[in-house]
């Protein structure tokens, strides 16, 4: 099995509802397990709004993937929502895991700053995921008062990226 295959092979795991999942070729042998599958999945309708943290999948040890969050950012990430409680801030969050950047390359102006107006549909940031580079698009109107996150720095499905002031 190839290193093209193994990823793919990540990649469909990761969207499904498979468990666990066991391959063996000759001497090779490899088990994945998807961290996001609950055997007792319970639906209902939650209490209190919280942070979605989705873990990735991590394979073998063959292939390093990096921490996406440590514990004080996932401490961050969880005072977000009292923000927006408190000062009727809207957030703008990640569509997908990857790399986030505010800028289109290094040497050109970020995106959007705080005290930048935006309206649904503007560019804010860009977010790399598997050597795509992934425009991300606002879908609320009003004033960037917080960035929410470093450039260049790993971000989780769902992370909140910009609070933003929709009385701005």
């Amino acid at each position: 099995m190839n290193y093209k295959e193994i990823q793919d092979l990540l990649k469909f795991i990761s969207k499904s509802e498979l468990a666990e999942v066991r391959i063996k070729e000759g001497e090779f042998e490899l088990t994945v397990r998807n961290k996001n599958y609950s055997k007792n999945k319970i639906t209902s309708a939650p209490l209190m709004a919280s942070p979605t943290v989705v873990s990735g999948i991590q394979a073998s040890a063959s292939q390093e993937t990096p921490v996406a969050q440590t514990p004080a950012q996932a401490a961050k990430a969880q005072e977000a929502p009292k923000a927006e409680a408190s000062d009727n801030l809207l957030e703008i969050r990640s569509p997908i895991v990857g790399t986030f950047y505010r800028s289109a390359s290094p040497d050109k102006p970020p995106y959007v700053s705080i005290g930048d107006n935006v309206s649904v549909g503007s560019v804010v940031c860009i977010v790399e995921a598997m050597k795509l580079f992934n425009e991300i698009e606002s879908e609320v109107e009003g004033k960037i008062v917080k960035v929410m996150v470093e450039d260049a720095s790993p971000v989780e499905y769902d992370q909140v990226l910009y609070l933003v002031d929709p009385k701005g």
